[in-house]
């Protein structure tokens, strides 16, 4: 089978997040079943115009906004494909179904409505609010990584159920494990790119609650992003003496971070999944998360890490402190995250997602 695939950033650029780590998983595995996969998506500095990855073939062209405005052009010169996968990462759909007549399938990881107005000017959010709106129509068939984002798309979009099918992200254990014991300090972990939706500054007001009561705890921030900056002068605003902003690190980096951690926190307002949960899971981590879309997939409340109410910074505070503290608790949360995270792996991701598109394909 011959695949297309639309996304604006590759697993190697520097904004890579989440969903390029899908593509990348997912498609050479296609590629191992013996499919053809292009995916098309922007440049950015010092990139290659083209290149094979995993044996996925790379095509950058254009720039972040440059890219949609191609589509049809992009799609008339790449009719030699027997499906096209529109991902819809960053809210404003391809429509690639309105171009070529060919199926297409609409790959969304969240619903963005929410987080619009705190990342862009207003009148683009409102754009692209508007644009995101369009997903209804722009597709027959829907891919999504959680119960949650297929919710919204069927509560605030209208979209039926039966279009929508849910493939979860998998995680690699034989990358993310335990690799070593627990930092001898109670520490505490964020992990990702640094957005205002995230929403990294409530971790911070936390843990000042924290600080407080537990005053050898230390909080490591992972990750780079254009709040980044922000983030930096709140801490030193708070006097937060015991948080390092370590940037951007290898991947055996990250995954002895991830294992030595207490605990690892997330506050985003949305999420379609949080991958970095599931990885930290298989590093035998717990985690505490806001009770939002994405999060409550990826955490277990009770069992694999504790829901906060969202936006509530006492609340988060005191259940971080809950699992720093309370040594059984902790350890019975770490269990139970491994065993959880056992159940994920790309390959069982792969394999439910070409069973998506070998129906689509079939049907025409």
């Amino acid at each position: 089978m011959r695949i297309l695939w639309l996304n604006h950033r590759d697993p190697l650029h520097p904004e890579a997040g989440g969903a390029e780590v899908r593509i990348r998983e997912v498609g050479k595995r296609l590629v191992k079943m013996g499919c053809n996969v292009r995916l098309i998506c922007e440049r950015w500095s010092g990139s290659k115009a083209f290149e094979f990855l995993d044996g996925i073939e790379i095509i950058r062209v254009a720039g972040h906004y440059g890219l949609h405005l191609m589509t049809p052009f992009l799609l008339n010169a790449n009719r030699d494909f027997d499906v096209v996968i529109d991902d819809v990462a960053h809210a404003v759909p391809w429509f690639s179904s309105f171009f070529i007549r060919k199926p297409v399938v609409g790959q969304v990881h969240h619903l963005h409505e929410s987080v619009l107005s705190l990342e862009l000017p207003h009148y683009l959010a409102r754009f692209v609010a508007l644009a995101e709106r369009g997903l209804k129509y722009a597709y027959n068939v829907f891919v999504t990584v959680s119960e949650s984002t297929r919710h919204g798309l069927i509560e605030k979009f209208g979209i039926p159920a039966e279009r929508i099918f849910v493939v979860p992200n998998g995680v690699d254990l034989d990358v993310y494990r335990p690799v070593c014991g627990k930092f001898s300090v109670p520490t505490v972990l964020w992990v990702g790119r640094v957005k205002r939706y995230k929403r990294v500054d409530n971790i911070l007001m936390a843990f000042k609650i924290v600080k407080r009561n537990l005053s050898d705890a230390k909080l490591i921030i992972v990750g780079e992003g254009d709040y980044l900056p922000h983030l930096r002068l709140l801490s030193e605003r708070l006097g937060l003496h015991d948080v390092v902003f370590a940037g951007r690190v290898s991947e055996a980096e990250k995954v002895r971070l991830m294992s030595g951690a207490w605990v690892i926190v997330s506050a985003s307002i949305v999420e379609g999944w949080a991958l970095t949960v599931t990885e930290a899971a298989a590093c035998g981590t717990p985690c505490v998360a806001y009770d939002v879309p994405g999060l409550r997939d990826s955490v277990k409340d009770g069992e694999t890490g504790l829901l906060a109410e969202s936006g509530n910074v006492k609340d988060l505070a005191e259940k971080i402190l809950l699992v720093l503290r309370d040594d059984d608790l902790r350890i019975q949360l770490s269990r139970n995250a491994l065993e959880y995270a056992k159940g994920f792996s790309w390959d069982k991701t792969a394999e439910e997602f070409m069973k998506v598109i070998k129906g689509v394909v079939n049907e025409g």
